[in-house]
């Protein structure tokens, strides 16, 4: 039996079901990125007071962008499919991203440092769970974890912790991340 293939001829491979499981999360978890990101760059994008933010949040959906491509990557040559609630992620972070961004600039760092704290401890998980088996994926969620700290510490040195409401919002924020993990891994 010939195995499919991918565009440019290369065979798939089929991956473990736990490597399959953490190619969806992740792929969903840069293409909500991606959302938040991008809500957050249009809405402040419309005043030339906010557009310093604007820029910044639109040079880091781009980065979160380049996890997207190397996760969409990633599904085709593992023979994994993406979440089956990427429609609902997309609403639920577009939603997020626009709301915590008419609350103002701190808000709007505020569920960065909250998305990123989540994704790192994530992205650390399976950076211990691949470092002996997949050295090449291990070495990718390596990369991608440096770059969600740099946005991490980037949203605190901006003023994240100030923030109206800052406790329940990113308390909020945080449970609605690990709750779109465990989903997204099986569904």
């Amino acid at each position: 039996m010939t195995r499919p293939t991918r565009p440019g001829g290369q065979p798939k491979r089929t991956a473990a079901p736990r490597i399959k499981e953490m190619l969806r999360v992740d792929h969903a978890g840069e293409y909500a990125a991606v959302a938040i990101y991008d809500a957050q760059s249009k809405v402040f994008g419309r005043s030339r007071k906010t557009q310093k933010i604007a820029r910044e949040l639109a040079h880091m959906r781009d980065e979160e962008q380049e996890h997207l491509d190397a996760f969409n990557a990633l599904l085709l040559e593992n023979n994994a499919r993406p979440t089956a609630l990427i429609g609902l992620w997309k609403i639920a972070s577009t939603g997020l991203g626009i709301g915590t961004a008419l609350m103002g600039e701190k808000a709007a760092h505020a569920c960065t440092e909250a998305v990123e704290s989540v994704i790192e401890k994530h992205y650390a998980e399976q950076i211990k769970e691949t470092k002996d088996t997949d050295s090449e994926l291990c070495a990718t969620f390596t990369k991608f974890r440096e770059d969600e700290l740099r946005h991490h510490d980037h949203a605190i040195d901006a003023g994240a912790k100030d923030a109206p409401g800052y406790p329940f919002l990113t308390a909020v924020i945080k449970a609605g991340c690990r709750t779109a993990i465990r989903l997204s891994e099986k569904i």
